[in-house]
């Protein structure tokens, strides 16, 4: 089998399968070798390392992988193109495609099963609708992640790494932070993908963190202080959370919390980091 990566052998496979693109599934297919190697270098995948790779459409961006990784582990939820990864992939002994929807994979299983509970790394070029919901899943499961390499809209790259005060800083920021340094990594324009995207693309490496940056007494509260600050950007924090339905804390309360932590009753959450929101939670806590 040819090596993918470029539109004439892609276009090739398609039309010998009669392939064609399901809306619902948001299929964007890379069509660049400079960007599929881009990809994988910023992985920094090596022939020790376990990947499981979500989305591999036709196979493109998993030979690559196959060329550099002992092992990958390929996740696809259209059944239409398992028969065509069979043979993109034939060439390869060192991988597995599953049918399925990641979201309903057991990961930590797929880790011990495959990589004996070792960190093993993730590659991925999303559907950008469902990005941050798997990306979420991924960080929030615990599972032993080395690091999460995703192509997503260039905008959510953005917003994954901002900081405090920016105009793209907001929930998903703080939440990425929380369990992982994001690392930008290279922007991808629409010409490098079939059919082409209205939007910029860009490739994030998520390197997960083996300890959270900031200790926090309950954080399912904090991440309810953080959604509810940013769900009405233009209010002032104490607004936000007392309007949300997800808290029950009055006016009282938060302006007393604000009050000990030293920060002003009017400000608004976009200015507080990790820090202030982990203080901030534990303050409500105590009452």
């Amino acid at each position: 089998m040819a090596k993918l990566g470029n539109p004439q052998e892609t276009i090739q496979v398609l039309q010998k399968h009669d392939f064609h693109f399901r809306k619902k599934f948001g299929q964007n297919f890379l069509i660049d070798p400079h960007v599929l190697d881009k990809i994988v270098d910023a992985a920094e995948v090596t022939e020790d390392d376990f990947v499981l790779e979500i989305g591999p459409g036709i196979g493109t961006m998993t030979q690559y992988l196959c060329e550099r990784a002992k092992k990958v582990l390929a996740v696809e939820i259209d059944d239409k193109l398992i028969p065509i990864l069979q043979e993109t992939l034939s060439a390869y002994d060192n991988v597995e495609v599953i049918h399925g929807d990641i979201l309903k994979q057991d990961i930590q299983a797929i880790a011990d099963q495959h990589n004996d509970g070792k960190p093993i790394k993730v590659v991925a070029n999303l559907p950008y609708y469902i990005t941050t919901p798997i990306i979420m899943q991924l960080l929030e499961s615990r599972v032993p992640l080395a690091n999460v390499t995703v192509m997503v809209q260039k905008e959510v790259a953005e917003r994954m790494q901002a900081k405090p005060g920016t105009k793209e800083y907001g929930a998903l920021s703080l939440a990425v932070q929380y369990y992982a340094n994001p690392y930008l990594a290279a922007n991808v324009p629409p010409n490098c993908f079939m059919p082409r995207p209205n939007v910029g693309s860009a490739v994030i490496r998520l390197d997960c963190l083996k300890k959270n940056p900031i200790e926090v007494k309950d954080e399912k509260l904090m991440f309810r202080l953080i959604r509810a600050s940013f769900n009405q950007r233009r209010k002032t924090l104490q607004n936000g959370i007392c309007n949300s339905g997800e808290l029950n804390f009055s006016k009282e309360e938060v302006a007393r919390a604000l009050e000990a932590l030293g920060l002003p009753a009017a400000i608004r959450g976009e200015k507080l980091g990790l820090e202030e929101f982990a203080r901030l939670s534990d303050e409500l806590m105590r009452g």
